[in-house]
Order: C-alpha cells, then sequence, then structure tokens
C-alpha cells in the first residue's frame, strides 16, 4: 500500500476563493434508497453555506421536505433534479460552485452529467469538494478496481461489462458464484448473485436497463462486511469518524443489514488494519469531505476485499453522524469550501474540532423497516437490491440492549428478539425453522432467537445464517435469560435477575409477559403496570447518558440523549423550566414518511421561539428531527 499518514496543517499555504453563490441538488421524490437522509444532510449543508454568507440555490421537487422550507435556502427550484432542468436554473441564477454530493446518487449522476455536457465549464460553475474525476474513479466499477490495483489493494476478482455475452464469459472465467453489480446504480438496483447461467443472463439483462455497465465478479460468501465512515479536507488531513459491522454476512445490502457500530467483532489488529487501509485509499482518490469505504472481510483470517467506495453523504453517514455526534454533513460542507479540519469546530460538543476522531462508550444498532407484505407475489427473501422503506437506530451501553430496543422500534409487533407476532410455525419441524434461518428474511433475527427456544445449536444457527457466532451468543444470552425469568412469579423475581434482565434490553411489558402465572396474562396494560410497580419497588431504574463523542473523557454537554439501565446517576441533571416534549414519527414507512418529519420539526421550531424547552422523542437516525441543532 502506497500513502503516509500525514500530520494535521497548522496554517492553510494555498487559501480557496470563497463562492458568492453556491447550487445544491437533491435527490428529489422519496424513494428506496434514497429517503430522509438526504433531507438532513442537505439542509446541513445549506446552513454551513449560510454561516458562511454564501447564496444558496436548491433545486428539489419534494415539497415535504424540510430543506425546502422558506426559512433555509435563498431560492428553492421545485423541479427535476436532472440536467435539462439543472441546467436551466444555472443559466438563470449563475451560480459560482455546486454541491453534488448531498443529494444522493440522484444528485451525483446529475452533476457527472453536466460535467460531461460541458454546462459547468460554459457557465464557470466549479464542483466543490470532491472532484469530478474521483466521483467517476469511484461510480465506475472497471476504473475504480484498476485504481485498487495500481496501490497493490484488494478487490474482488471482477470483469466490468456491458453486454449480457460479456457478462457470461467473465462469469465462465471467474466460476460461479458470481456477484453483479451495476455502476452509477441507486441502492444495489439490478445487483444480485447469480449460481448458473440462466440467472446471470436474466439478472444482467435486468441490470443493463439501469446502467450502462455491471461488474461481474468473485462471490465472497460468508464474509464479514465492514464499513468505515471516513474524512479528508484538503489538506490531505485524514481521520475515520466511525466505522460499523454488518450482522448480516456479505450479500445482503447494508442498507438491508442490521448494523452495529462500533464495530463489536473485529480484533485490534483486524479494526486499524482496515482504518489505515481506508485513509490511505481515501488520500489516494483524493476525496476532500465525507466518503464511506465498505470492505468485505474473510470470517476467519484478516483477508480483506474493497468493495466499494461511496464518494458522498449516505445512508450510513446519516446513521453514523448520529450515532457518534460528529456533524458529518455539516463538516463536508465546510470542507468542500476548502476550509481544513482544525478550522472547524464540532458544533455538537463545542469543546473539540472536526479532526478529533470520535470515541464511543455505547453500542448503536440500526434495523432496517419493510412493508412488504403490503404488495402481492413479492419475494421476503433479501439481497443486494434495496427493499426497505426505512430504518430504526437503538442506543444502549450492551448489544443486547440495543438489540432489544430496535426490534421494539419496529413497530411489527415484536417483543424485543422474543418476537411472538411472526408464525414461526409453533409445529412445524426443525427442517422448516433450518429454512428460515437459511433465507435472510425481515424475520431472520426473531427466527435465530427461537431457534435457540427450542435448543439448536450455535454451531447449526451459524452454519445456516453465516452470522458471526459473537453476534449469535448475544441473541443466546438474551433467550437463556427469557428462559430463566420465566422459572418464576413476578413478586418472587429476584432483584439481581430483574436488573439483568433489564439490562439485556427486556421491557416491562416483555418481562410481565415471561414471568410465571397462574392466570393468563389480562388485557391491556395491567400486566406492564404491575412490571413496573414491582421494578421501582426494586429500585430498579434507567438512567440519562449522552452521546459527547468523547466516551466522556472530557467535560462536554450535548443534547444526544438516551436512557439506559447500565448505571447509577445521570450524565445531566435536568433544570429550568418543564420541557414540552415532541414526539417524532418514527421509522419511515408506506403512509408516514418524510413530511410527519416535517412537522415534527416545525412544531419543536416554533415551540423554541416562544421561549419553550423543547425535547423530541425519535428513533429515524436519518430525520432532520433527530440532528443536534432542531
Amino acid at each position: 500500500m502506497s500513502g503516509t499518514p500525514r500530520t494535521f496543517e497548522q496554517v492553510p499555504d494555498t487559501p480557496v476563493e470563497k463562492p458568492k453563490k453556491v447550487l445544491i441538488l437533491g435527490s428529489g421524490a422519496l424513494k428506496i434508497g434514497e429517503a430522509g437522509e438526504f433531507d438532513y444532510s442537505g439542509s446541513q449543508a445549506i446552513k454551513a453555506m449560510k454561516e458562511e454568507g454564501i447564496a444558496t440555490v436548491l433545486v428539489n421537487p419534494n415539497i415535504a421536505t424540510i430543506q425546502t422550507s422558506e426559512n433555509l435556502a435563498d431560492e428553492v427550484y421545485f423541479l427535476p433534479v436532472n440536467p435539462e432542468f439543472v441546467t436551466k436554473v444555472i443559466d438563470r441564477e449563475r451560480p459560482d460552485a455546486i454541491l453534488l454530493s448531498f443529494g444522493g446518487q440522484t444528485a451525483l449522476n446529475c452533476g457527472l452529467e453536466l460535467s460531461d455536457l460541458g454546462v459547468l465549464e460554459k457557465y464557470g460553475v466549479r464542483v466543490l469538494g470532491t472532484p469530478p474525476e474521483t466521483i467517476r474513479v469511484t461510480e465506475d466499477r472497471e476504473l475504480f478496481a484498476q485504481q485498487l490495483r495500481s496501490i497493490d489493494m484488494h478487490t474482488p476478482r471482477s470483469s466490468a461489462v456491458d453486454s449480457v455475452e460479456a457478462a457470461i464469459a467473465a462469469a465462465e472465467e471467474i466460476t460461479y458464484p458470481v456477484m453483479v453489480r451495476a455502476a452509477f446504480a441507486l441502492g444495489g438496483m439490478g445487483s444480485g448473485i447469480a449460481t448458473e447461467r440462466s440467472e446471470l443472463e436474466a439478472m444482467a439483462r435486468k441490470a443493463l436497463t439501469h446502467a450502462p455497465q455491471i461488474l461481474v465478479e468473485e462471490y465472497l460468501e460468508g464474509w464479514r462486511e465492514i464499513e468505515y465512515e471516513v474524512v479528508r479536507d484538503r489538506y490531505d488531513n485524514c481521520i475515520t469518524v466511525c466505522n460499523m459491522e454488518n450482522v448480516d454476512a456479505l450479500g445482503i445490502h447494508t442498507g438491508e443489514s442490521i448494523v452495529v457500530a462500533p464495530s463489536q467483532s473485529l480484533t485490534d489488529q483486524e479494526y486499524h488494519k482496515l482504518r489505515t487501509i481506508s485513509t490511505t485509499l481515501i488520500r489516494h482518490l483524493g476525496v476532500v469531505g465525507e466518503c464511506n469505504v465498505q470492505f468485505a472481510l474473510h470470517p476467519t483470517t484478516d483477508e480483506y476485499r474493497i468493495i466499494e467506495v461511496n464518494a458522498r453523504l449516505s445512508r450510513s453517514s446519516a446513521l453514523a453522524s448520529k450515532a457518534t455526534g460528529y456533524p458529518l454533513a455539516f463538516v463536508a460542507a465546510k470542507l468542500a469550501l476548502g476550509q481544513s479540519m482544525h478550522e472547524v469546530s464540532n458544533s455538537i460538543t463545542r469543546v473539540t474540532g472536526s479532526c478529533f476522531e470520535p470515541a464511543l462508550d455505547y453500542c448503536v444498532i440500526k434495523i432496517p423497516r419493510w412493508d412488504l407484505k403490503k404488495f402481492k407475489r413479492v419475494s421476503l427473501e433479501l439481497g443486494s437490491e434495496m427493499k426497505s422503506v426505512g430504518e430504526v437506530m437503538a442506543i444502549g451501553r450492551s448489544f443486547e440492549e440495543a438489540l432489544q430496543k430496535a426490534c421494539r422500534m419496529l413497530g411489527v409487533g415484536a417483543h424485543g428478539v422474543m418476537c411472538n407476532s411472526f408464525s414461526f410455525g409453533a409445529d412445524s419441524d426443525t427442517a422448516g425453522l433450518e429454512e428460515q434461518l437459511s433465507t435472510p428474511t425481515e424475520t431472520r433475527i426473531f427466527a435465530i432467537a427461537e431457534a435457540f427456544r427450542r435448543g439448536m445449536d450455535l454451531e447449526r444457527v451459524r452454519e445456516l445464517t453465516r452470522i458471526t457466532p459473537w453476534f449469535l451468543e448475544r441473541v443466546q444470552e438474551i433467550v437463556n435469560t427469557a428462559a430463566r425469568v420465566s422459572e418464576h412469579a413476578l413478586e418472587a423475581l429476584p432483584s439481581e435477575l430483574f436488573r439483568h434482565a433489564k439490562c439485556v434490553g427486556f421491557s416491562d411489558n416483555q418481562i410481565s409477559r415471561l414471568v410465571r402465572r397462574d392466570t393468563p396474562i389480562p388485557p391491556g396494560y395491567g400486566a406492564m403496570l404491575e412490571a413496573r410497580a414491582r421494578r421501582q419497588e426494586l429500585g430498579i431504574r434507567p438512567v440519562i447518558n449522552q452521546i459527547d463523542t468523547l466516551a466522556a473523557e472530557y467535560p462536554a454537554r450535548t443534547n444526544y440523549l438516551y436512557l439506559t439501565y447500565h448505571g447509577s446517576e445521570d450524565d445531566i441533571v435536568l433544570d429550568g423550566d418543564r420541557p414540552q416534549v415532541v414526539l417524532g414519527g418514527g421509522a419511515y414507512r408506506i403512509g408516514s414518511s418524510v413530511e410527519f418529519d416535517w412537522c415534527a420539526v416545525n412544531a419543536a421550531q416554533s415551540l423554541a421561539r416562544r421561549g419553550h424547552p423543547t425535547v423530541l422523542i425519535n428513533y429515524n437516525p436519518e430525520t432532520v428531527s433527530t440532528d443536534y441543532d432542531t
């Protein structure tokens, strides 16, 4: 590998001329793969520009977003984000510069087309942040693979093709099964795993209707998937803000996977090796701002493959920003203006700069939310194409606590990991359960718990799911705790076991359903309130912790808060007037989307203008309502 870590520059040598007017491209209508995360990133970009005294022009036809509200951008054009209409806006507004990284794949593709057509050069519009040449390298599968090989970095054996016949020839050389990936595509559209020629023909034909190029590569079945969020300025200062680990093995789109931050099963050597590779790669590519690096890591060795680089803000970026308390989009916008990291402060902690790598003393888990049952004849199997319409984010001081919270947040009737709303066939045989374990679906995490409840061996579950044993052990601990709780009546439940159950994420409702009782569970909330009263009688209460990005190493005051049973005292003391609580809309789903985030944000801002302190409760990491300045 080439590249040597650099120390932070203290004095910029060649200042960049600040633009007077900047054009920002949005992502348009919400769609699978492009949802509220780009309302969040675009809103922060506008705020960063306004703080610098720069006029902003936004192109986005989505009327439900916060970024299209009247108090943000100076000018808003409700027009399609495509070269034809954006060219007309450029001709009318004559901006000095354009931001492409804050509107997802839609904005990125539009920006590349504008560059290819000579529109940006004709009107003298410069691209802020990562240059188009770098974006093209990361989007073009063949160019990307060539760049990696040129600096001795490992990538899957692959071949970029533009026809079905070439795809078949490539697959025969690589050998089946193969992974098909489409270039310049949104949410893994057109991608998938082909195990034979007929599958590849159908997949390649479909993919080439969406993209001009596809990549046929070796399928790394069972490998772990790791992500690093990397930030770099134009002076080559580079940090990793967050690393995340997919619970599901490679082959499932990261937007479809359960993701945990920070990584839990990596050794220290593996963590630092991938971190070094990430920063070396981003320096080589010349990314300015923020990007995401995705790795495949062998399950038993430190052998790795670089899967892709997203040279833009993404759904993972929004998750990383909320999970760490590092304002990724805001910082990326400032760095795109040519500022260095030591010049940009962390506006959340207010005591660190953007060159400070966050340290986490908690665990964050993201679980996607699907609405597949609303469609007829749709396949419930998950793969490399996104199907999820939203996601939830849960925070705890243990993996188990965060996982159980996240499962309940999905709003699908799940009582934590121990789910009684999905039928795994209580009367079905082992083969039926094993089929549900080997086929990734939205209910597999609950099927894993059911397998352990029925006494299935951990190694057998690992063989069927390809999930790293450490994660399976955590689910097994949840199931074992449930079994121990069920041996006692509520009034006889030992205090130590009650506290342990709360620490591994069991709600009062779950505990009321688990304890041994002589009569059926009464309807309504009576049983839950009994469990709550018993818990309070035992002195078991949650504490308020804050996400300070510093792992409590330095004093900081942030407004990102979560509850946990792992602790004895609150991080903050609430004083002054009693706050007004605003409830957010939760995970995006069909029928409840960004429009309710707009409502929550405006409600909080209206209350604040009238002098009322506000507390906003929401668990959707994509939203503006969960941003630090709302």
